[in-house]
């Protein structure tokens, strides 16, 4: 089991700002790491495939478990702090929302490639929402996948830290400042 105390979750359902807070935090000097689901999306799409969340769920569960575990795996060596957008948890909590086959192998991984124990999860937010071409879903299952998500971390030991609704810089500084108050070293 790995365990990297570096390593920070974004979470929350989709369409509620991670991927814009991701980019703020990268601004300001951080590593960051897309989201797995959206990377098997695009290359779906480019090889016209069909591990798409609208096709074969299936499918695409494996493969974003699969890209999850690589990136993890990437910066495995890094002790620089690094945030996710999303992690292999969220592939287990996105299983479990669409009722999906061999829920064991997700609940290994997520067992078995761990994050600093506190996630911060963004709440949803429809004032924000917006679909596009990876994401289809309507604001409804925004809020099942947010719900989803707190269940699946609170279940796996996690402390979630909810991210205000706010502009983006403030919400990077949200995040900055509760890990610089938890570790004065960071």
């Amino acid at each position: 089991m790995y365990n990297k105390e570096n390593f920070y979750i974004l979470t929350g359902g989709p369409g509620s700002g991670k991927s814009t807070l991701l980019l703020e935090l990268r601004q300001r000097g951080y590593d960051v790491v897309q989201e797995s689901g959206r990377k098997v999306i695009r290359e779906q799409i480019k090889h016209n495939g069909n591990a798409l969340p609208w096709e074969d769920t299936a499918a695409y569960s494996q493969l974003m478990l699969k890209q999850a575990t690589r990136d993890y795996k990437r910066y495995i060596t890094s002790t620089n702090t690094c945030f996710f957008d999303r992690g292999v948890p969220d592939v287990l909590g996105y299983v479990s929302l669409i009722k999906g086959p061999s829920i064991a192998t997700y609940e290994e991984a997520a067992a078995n490639y761990r994050y600093n124990t506190d996630v911060f999860i963004l709440p949803p937010w429809e004032l924000i929402y917006e679909n596009d071409a990876e994401r289809k879903q309507d604001f409804q299952l925004a809020i099942a996948t947010y719900e989803q998500m707190k269940k699946t971390y609170s279940s796996l030991g996690y402390n979630l830290i909810e991210v205000p609704k706010d502009v983006v810089a403030a919400r990077a500084t949200f995040i900055l400042n509760y890990l610089y108050e938890k570790d004065s070293n960071f």
